[in-house]
Parts: structure tokens; C-alpha cells; sequence
């Protein structure tokens, strides 16, 4: 089963990430949105910061494995992680997806 896992970072360390994920075969695609302006409790204050979002396209069984290495690569204490399946796929895209990543 295909899942989006959207992940918030700095802009800087964005690329760098994907590229990670996408060297350990953890998953197809990852899209990248700049300039995403986030507000959110952090340390009993509202927080904001300017950020860049990751869409990142792969399979459920590689959900751990991609959460471990984001954990590892993010400069925050607590990073967004978040996955959702995906309901509805068109054919061409899944099989490339399936064989994109890793145990193909």
C-alpha cells in the first residue's frame, strides 16, 4: 500500500533530506514546498517559523525505517512525521512507486 508522509524542516536541511531518503531507496519521490509558514506551541509559547514541506511518496511496509533515518537527519527535537494512506492510485504511478523503493 502507497503512503504520503508529510515532514516540515528548515529550508536548509530540505534537500539534504530527500536526497537521504531517496539514496536509501525508502521511497520514490519526495516533493519539496518552500516557504511554509508554521505557528504551533512549542515550550508553553506560540511559536512560528518560516519552513519547507516534504511530500513524501512510499510504501506502508517502509513507514519505521523512513521515520528512524527522518528522526536521525532532523536538526528538531520533535519532528513532524505524518502518513496517510493513500486511498485511490493510478496504476502507472503505484508500480513505478513499488519498484522505486526498496524490496521492490
Amino acid at each position: 500500500m502507497a503512503i504520503l508522509v508529510m515532514v516540515t524542516i528548515p529550508k536548509d536541511n530540505a534537500k539534504l533530506l530527500a536526497k537521504i531518503l531517496l539514496a536509501e531507496k525508502l521511497c520514490a519521490c519526495v516533493n519539496i514546498i518552500d516557504e511554509v509558514k508554521s505557528l504551533f506551541w512549542w515550550q508553553g509559547k506560540i511559536d512560528e517559523e518560516k519552513e519547507s514541506l516534504l511530500l513524501i511518496k512510499t510504501k506502508k511496509t517502509l513507514f519505521i525505517e523512513l521515520e528512524d533515518l527522518i528522526k536521525k537527519n532532523h536538526p528538531y527535537k520533535v519532528p513532524e512525521i505524518i502518513g496517510f494512506e493513500i486511498n485511490k492510485i493510478n496504476n502507472e504511478y503505484s508500480n513505478w512507486l513499488n519498484k522505486e523503493c526498496q524490496n521492490g
